[in-house]
């Protein structure tokens, strides 16, 4: 095993193997696609920042959760476009761990932030009389901190276990990005502890906070049910609507590509649910978010100038 390791300084991702036709087709068509995501969730910073009635603790979220999209689709999908255009292309050692850990970061804290905002969902609907007490900016401040502090700190774990690892000769990677089993997949020492250490983070960061987020809808759809107002039931139940269509998007894939069961090829499958998770999931947030929710369908027409100009 000794002949077969060396210092390696790059590696060559190998995608999607497709002839070059296709691959200029999903090039324009990703390319579009990562376009709408910085522009849709840059339209829902923008309108957070602009419109004082979105300066809210739920928007407040909404905007780190916007943020984190744009910075979860940055980390993958450019490379990704390269290597569309540029099959052969390497990606250096220390670029591949940094995607990495980029990765895993915005993954982990996105997946606490929507934690947070069904929980910010719970206490309105479920204790509105206390909502601004529960709910204080410092605290709102304070749960968005930690959110992001346990996303580097695990992802950290992950790079503190992959670095000092041997790899061997074969430098291909058989994805779209330097995912982390697909890496792990290619060092010369014996990788227990790190697949072992990604199957407990990805069972901490999906499956408890998913049960949680399960049981903060449970009680919010018991408290809407008791509502004597079908107004102010129609109200909260498209409040929550779009959060719980991002919720499902994101963990639905997240727990299949990471805890779920195999079956078929879970290689492509996994690969091609990372595509949809890194490349669709960002881009439709913001459509969910817009289309679903009044009040931001209000304050895009206020930035606008469209309601003034409807009451002339």
């Amino acid at each position: 095993m000794g002949d077969n390791m060396t210092s390696v300084t790059e590696f060559i991702l190998l995608g999607f193997p497709l002839n070059t036709r296709t691959q200029m087709l999903l090039f324009g068509l990703f390319s579009q696609f990562y376009v709408l995501t910085l522009l849709g969730n840059g339209v829902i910073l923008g309108l957070i920042s602009l419109d004082s009635r979105l300066h809210t603790p739920m928007y407040f979220f909404l905007s780190h959760l916007a943020i984190v999209d744009m910075a979860y689709a940055c980390s993958t999908v450019p490379r990704m476009l390269v290597n569309l255009l540029s099959p052969a292309k390497p990606i250096s050692f220390a670029g591949c761990i940094t995607q990495t850990f980029l990765f895993l970061t915005f993954a982990v804290t996105e997946c606490l932030l929507l934690v947070v905002m069904s929980y910010d969902r719970y206490v309105a609907i479920c204790h509105p009389l206390r909502y601004s007490v529960i709910m204080s900016w410092r605290v709102c401040i304070m749960l968005v901190v930690i959110s992001w502090t346990i996303g580097v700190l695990l992802s950290l774990v992950h790079l503190v276990l992959l670095i000092p690892l041997p790899f061997c000769m074969t430098q291909k990677i058989d994805h779209f990005f330097c995912e982390i089993m697909a890496v792990l997949k290619l060092a010369c020492a014996d990788t227990h502890i790190n697949e072992l250490m990604v199957l407990a983070g990805a069972v901490s960061v999906l499956v408890g906070p998913f049960s949680s987020v399960i049981i903060s809808y449970v009680c919010i759809f018991r408290a809407i049910l008791r509502l004597q107002s079908g107004k102010g039931q129609s109200k909260a139940f498209s409040t929550c609507s779009s959060h719980l269509c991002v919720v499902g998007l994101f963990y639905g894939t997240a727990i299949i590509m990471y805890v779920g069961p195999r079956y078929g090829n879970p290689k492509e499958q996994k690969k091609y649910l990372l595509l949809f998770h890194s490349l669709f999931n960002p881009m439709l947030n913001p459509l969910i978010y817009t289309l679903k929710n009044s009040e931001v369908k209000n304050a895009m027409k206020r930035v606008l100038g469209i309601e003034s100009f409807m009451k002339r």
